[in-house]
Parts: structure tokens; sequence; C-alpha cells
């Protein structure tokens, strides 16, 4: 079984490296890819992600607004993937604090691609425990 990510970030180039990275892990898909949060919302319908990976930084509906919009009700994990989430920053705390899973620099995301791997990795796991919980419960 593939685990659904969908990406959303203005570049295409910041799209296509995310692709890249992850086209190399077997057990996980990109199953949509949007520029704008418009698009991303008509992708989350279609195709269920199992993770979000979002920059905070984008035209119109910015990926706190964003943030804010999903935290009314279940989502997938949002990865922040942004050159405004540097590692102790303010747009970090903040990310988080309106419902983030976790941040990653942007910047980092060819030198450092395994630990953006593995930081997806956990927010998968995070969905599986989710999901395990939620059957239990039913």
């Amino acid at each position: 079984m593939a685990f659904n990510i969908l990406v959303v970030d203005d570049s295409l180039t910041v799209r296509a490296i995310i692709e890249e990275l992850l086209a190399t892990q077997k057990d996980m898909q990109i199953v949509g890819s949007a520029g704008s949060v418009p698009a991303a919302r008509d992708l989350i319908d279609q195709f269920v992600p199992s993770v979000i990976i979002l920059d905070l930084a984008m035209p119109g509906i910015d990926g706190f607004a964003f943030l804010d919009e999903l935290a009314g009700h279940p989502h997938a994990p949002v990865l922040v993937v942004s050159s405004h989430t540097v590692a102790g920053s303010p747009s970090e705390a903040q990310a988080v604090e309106r419902g983030a899973f976790a941040c990653f620099d942007k910047a980092l995301l060819v030198r450092q691609g395994s630990r953006f791997t593995a930081l997806v990795r956990k927010a998968l796991a995070s969905t599986t425990a989710l999901a395990r919980t939620e059957r239990k419960a039913a």
C-alpha cells in the first residue's frame, strides 16, 4: 500500500525537488501537486492524502490561512516546508501552533533530503497511529 502525498507550493521547482526526493520511496506516491490553496482544496477532496506538504508564502491564500482552515475539521498531518521556518524561528513556532505536524527549512531540501524524507515518514507514522486508534474506537 502506498501513502498518498499532496504537495502545495507555488514554486514548480520546489514541487519537482520534493517529488524527486519522495520518488525513491516505494511506499509513498505524490497524488497531487498544487500551486495554490484553492487547487489544493480540490485535490484533498479528490485524493484524501495521508500527508500534506505545504509552503507558507504563496500568493492569494497563504499557508498560515490554510492551516487555520484545516484546523476546523479532520485532515492529514501537514508538514510545512518553507524558507520562513528556519529552526527556532517565530514562523516555525506559529505554524506548529496553528496545527502543522512539523516544519522543514526549504533551503535544506537538497542538502538534507534524507532528513526531509524521515520527517515525512514521521508524519505518516502519526497518520497510521491515528487510523489505528479510530478503528479501535469504532
